[in-house]
């Protein structure tokens, strides 16, 4: 996620908050990749989920994600879709607009031999738009803070979902089901580490 760069005074020093840094790696925490380090650029504001908060994520989904297709929106270093991937999802489609992170993912995608993964450059929510609908057990929305990419993200993953299906959201601020009734969706799990709120998300029939 990449929350906006805040902007002090002239001649006013900020320091940047530690929570703010992100680690030089991160690690794949389960499944056939376990342990596997995902770099993590200096890019302002690049922070990839915590681990403690994808091991919740993937509490709840179950380990065991053989035969799913998922499409991690907004991928930054990569961790939620690898994350998928690892624990047996049939596709995981990877977008990200920073080509730093690109060249990246793309590199551990032949690394890990990961064939069912695709790595794409550019804007998430157009590829999710471009998708076919109903073709998707599991969206990872985990947009950058504060840029207002939630609800064009949420509308463009809905019909994607397959019956059952799953969309999990990070944000800056908790997300409640009337704010989320425009889109047929209501909170199955939700959850809180630091600033990040994040929730797993099914359409409101089948909650």
């Amino acid at each position: 996620m990449r929350p906006p760069a805040k902007r002090t005074a002239p001649g006013t020093a900020q320091a940047t908050p530690r929570a703010e840094k992100a680690p030089g790696e991160v690690r794949l925490i389960g499944g056939l990749w376990k342990r596997t380090k995902l770099p993590v650029a200096n890019l302002p504001g690049l922070r990839p989920t915590p681990d403690r908060v994808r091991e919740t994520l993937f509490n709840w989904l179950g380990q065991d994600l053989t035969g799913w297709d998922c499409v991690d929106a907004f991928a930054g270093t990569g961790a939620l879709g690898l994350e998928a991937a690892s624990r047996g999802a049939a596709s995981v489609h990877l977008a990200e607009q920073a080509s730093l992170q690109v060249e990246r993912l793309q590199r551990l995608k032949t690394q890990l031999g990961a064939a069912g993964v695709t790595v794409v450059r550019g804007d998430g929510v157009a590829l999710m738009r471009r998708l076919p609908p109903n073709s998707i057990d599991l969206v990872l929305l985990d947009p950058p803070f504060g840029a207002g990419l939630e609800a064009p993200a949420l509308q463009a993953a809905v019909p994607l979902l397959r019956a059952g299906g799953f969309i999990y959201l990070e944000s800056d601020r908790a997300w409640t089901d009337d704010a989320l009734a425009t889109n047929g969706l209501e909170v199955h799990r939700a959850g809180k580490a630091g600033m990040v709120r994040f929730h797993l998300l099914k359409k409101a029939a089948e909650a």
